[in-house]
């Protein structure tokens, strides 16, 4: 199971991680933070990128807020860093 840390920045031209902030990565997010719709595309994106099922993608912390934890079951985090990283 890999956890990512993650700062979403929402209502950007597109979908994708743009860089690192510290030990996080900067997740840029075209969708708008109402009803729930930035965190529908934080975990549609990382679901994507794993290639897992959405329903294994979660945000464990940080639901309402920039920073946040994502878990992704059936994902090393090794696996996951050399997917983001390439």
């Amino acid at each position: 199971m890999a956890r990512i840390a993650i700062k979403v920045h929402p209502r950007a031209k597109r979908t994708a991680i743009t860089g690192h902030l510290g030990e996080a990565y900067k997740l840029d997010l075209k969708a708008s933070p109402v009803d729930g719709q930035a965190n529908e595309e934080c975990v549609r994106f990382f679901a994507e990128l794993a290639g897992v099922p959405r329903s294994s993608v979660r945000i464990v912390q940080g639901a309402t807020g920039r920073m946040k934890v994502v878990e992704i079951e059936g994902m090393a985090m090794g696996e996951i860093v050399r997917r983001i990283a390439g």
